[in-house]
């Protein structure tokens, strides 16, 4: 898959697609409906695939101080786009130039010059431009003018209701990890590198694996059973803590898991996290024992409920 970082480096090879656009924010169930649909136009109309992503997130860049926390970084979102079979995805950076692009500055500079868009797929309730200016009719009469064809992708619900990334959110909030796996049509996971720590947990028998996050909030804290795949063939089993660590007095976000069975080193690995269920929410302990107390019964807890998923 080709990863475009910058409007600037489209060339001529990169004229004539069929392209979707949006924020892609989990790429769940919805999401991947579109992609589907992508894809199969794109096999009847013999043109490559593009997706068209923002970066910072919109709503990130407008609205900083109380955007919601990302179901997936940058980095996630390739990975899923990859592994649907997107041929190309098109970052645009959102910031105040472009924010201030009308809709048919869009149109013109982005979907004609820069990709020569032949088919566009969009979600019915699709806008863009300037103060949010464009929509989907915007499209269909631009489509006219310039010879593309637009489409679009409804609503994609479960259970009566529409699958959204608020959605998503609100299920992790609650830390019903089975409804957001339903959303997502797989388990939530975050990714990142295992990094050196202060290595507490070895003090009190629970060596744990660091991961940094990279993001200032989670849309997920808690204490968690999981499984860490990127290290052996098999994924390993484990209970993890995601969020500051108040009994240290930490305040940066970080994932600690604690692996059953497993004594190897493994600094500078690229790791996902699958969070197979909830045990409880972060809490603040008066002690390092009672953390140590509470850590044991997490284990066991975390312990159980792989055992129960072997049954």
């Amino acid at each position: 898959m080709e990863f475009i970082r910058h409007i600037s480096q489209l060339r001529p090879r990169h004229q004539g697609c069929i392209a979707t656009i949006g924020n892609f924010d989990g790429v769940h169930l919805g999401h991947q409906a579109i992609l589907q649909q992508l894809m199969a136009k794109a096999k009847d109309l013999q043109l490559p695939t593009v997706v068209i992503i923002f970066e910072p997130q919109p709503q990130e860049f407008l609205v900083s101080n109380t955007a919601p926390a990302r179901l997936t970084r940058l980095r996630e979102k390739l990975i899923a786009m990859r592994r649907s079979g997107i041929e190309r995805v098109l970052c645009l950076r959102f910031d105040a130039q472009f924010a201030a692009l009308s809709a048919e500055a869009f149109i013109q500079q982005i979907l004609l010059k820069g990709l020569g868009v032949r088919h566009l797929i969009v979600g019915d309730d699709f806008h863009f431009g300037q103060k949010r200016q464009g929509n989907f009719a915007t499209l269909l009469k631009a489509g006219k003018a310039y010879g593309f064809i637009v489409e679009s992708q409804h609503t994609f619900t479960l259970g009566s209701e529409r699958v959204s990334s608020t959605r998503i959110r609100q299920a992790l909030e609650q830390g019903n990890l089975q409804s957001v796996k339903e959303l997502l049509g797989r388990s939530y996971t975050l990714c990142g590198r295992v990094r050196y720590g202060q290595q507490r947990g070895r003090t009190i028998g629970f060596p744990t694996a660091n991961i940094f996050l990279h993001r200032p909030i989670s849309p997920l804290n808690g204490v968690f059973a999981v499984y860490l795949h990127g290290v052996t063939e098999k994924p390993l089993a484990g209970v993890a803590n995601l969020g500051i660590r108040p009994t240290i007095g930490g305040n940066l976000l970080l994932l600690e898991v604690h692996l059953f069975d497993f004594n190897q080193t493994i600094y500078g690995y690229s790791v996902e996290v699958e969070f197979v269920r909830k045990l409880r929410d972060e809490q603040r302990f008066a002690s390092f024992d009672a953390l140590k107390q509470q850590i044991d019964i997490d284990a066991r807890l975390a312990r159980a409920v792989f055992e129960e998923n072997e049954e």
